[in-house]
């Protein structure tokens, strides 16, 4: 019986122990020998970091200005007979614009030459006085006192008509006065004072002429940025492109006329002006335009989307791509952005592959799978 019993607890105890084996043993292994799953890749759109051209420019505000503005004023006294112009019209050098009543200076001119040809007849008949006396006085036919008279009486005569042809060219400037003609090329602003309407010399303004073609856009430029602008200019001529808010055509070119002869301490910026052909009238005075220098070319600036630029708590940084196809972030130094890309000072080599879009779930050692941009969106999404 002893036996039977030491059988069957045996036997219990070994079912037990297989127990324990099934529970505890076999999972482990299991567990061991099979591997975690690999995490998938990360769908990204790269671009290639490129070395190409790249201008250095500066950008600031500035004010159209005129060349030059003449106020139209008369002379002289008078009568507004005609107005030859419109308001807001173009003129040129020369276009007569006013015209005053000039009568009584076309007289004062008829005048002075009717005085002019009696003294030119009187003084030729002296002339042949003295002619005449010359062999006489040397015969003693005529006295030396009337060969003097005549020939003082001569050249008496002689300082009329001289005095004449004065009075004459006088009168015939004050005549042109009559006529006033425009200074410049240029156009004309509100006509102030109509036909019909007496003015004085140098009083009310007739009108006012702005020069518009060529015309200046004048600008601030901080004092940090004149070492640059002055070695520009050393090197030739410096391009400035102006664009008036608004207006979607292309931007004006011109080239910088001179800078200030100093600095204002008050702002610490340096006044400059560009001139500009300005043919098709776009630039109007007084209008505010965005300025852009160029001063230099560089030649071998690395660029990239500003896409590819992310800002974090240390500064701006790029993911790069590595061979082994996962992502590094990569801090950056950006000097500054042309025409939709940006120049890279430091921090990355020519032909480096950015991520462009996917960044948001991209971490240091990440693996990537490069997709074309409308397919990356779709699996970011999704």
């Amino acid at each position: 019986m002893r036996r039977v019993w030491l059988a069957v607890a045996f036997l219990v105890l070994a079912g037990l122990a297989g127990a324990a084996y099934q529970v505890f043993l076999v999972p482990a292994r299991s567990q061991t020998a099979k591997a975690p799953p690999a995490s998938p890749a990360i769908p990204v759109v790269v671009a290639t970091a490129e070395r190409e051209a790249a201008p250095v420019r500066i950008d600031t505000i500035g004010t159209v200005q005129t060349i030059a503005t003449v106020t139209i004023k008369s002379r002289i006294d008078g009568y507004i007979d005609r107005v030859l112009i419109q308001d807001g019209q173009f003129v040129k050098t020369g276009d007569v614009m006013f015209r005053l009543d000039s009568r009584a200076a076309q007289a004062q001119v008829q005048q002075a030459e009717a005085a002019l040809g009696k003294d030119q007849a009187m003084l030729a008949n002296a002339r042949r006085d003295v002619k005449r006396y010359e062999p006489l006085v040397a015969k003693d036919f005529v006295s030396h006192q009337q060969y003097d008279t005549a020939s003082a009486s001569a050249q008496a005569l002689e300082a009329a008509v001289a005095a004449d042809q004065a009075a004459i060219a006088n009168a015939k400037v004050l005549l042109t006065y009559y006529t006033i003609v425009a200074p410049i090329d240029g156009r004309v602003g509100a006509i102030s004072i109509k036909a019909g309407n007496s003015i004085k010399a140098n009083d009310l303004p007739l009108a006012t002429i702005n020069q518009i073609k060529p015309i200046y856009v004048a600008f601030a430029l901080p004092q940090s940025e004149l070492p640059e602008v002055r070695d520009a200019m050393a090197r030739g001529p410096v391009e400035v492109s102006v664009r008036a808010p608004g207006d979607a055509g292309k931007a004006e070119t011109g080239t910088i006329a001179f800078f200030d002869n100093a600095v204002d301490t008050a702002s610490g910026t340096i006044n400059v002006r560009a001139t500009f052909a300005n043919e098709d009238q776009r630039l109007w005075p007084g209008q505010f335009v965005n300025v852009t220098v160029t001063t230099h070319i560089d030649q071998d600036a690395i660029v990239v989307p500003p896409a590819a630029i992310q800002v974090g708590q240390e500064g701006k940084y790029v993911f790069v791509v590595k061979p082994d196809k996962t992502a590094e972030p990569r801090p950056v130094t950006v000097s500054r952005t042309v025409d939709g890309k940006s120049v890279i000072a430091s921090g990355l080599a020519a032909g480096e592959q950015v991520v462009i879009d996917g960044q948001l779930r991209l971490t240091r050692g990440a693996r990537v799978e490069i997709r074309a941009p409308d397919k990356a969106r779709q699996d970011t999404a999704s």
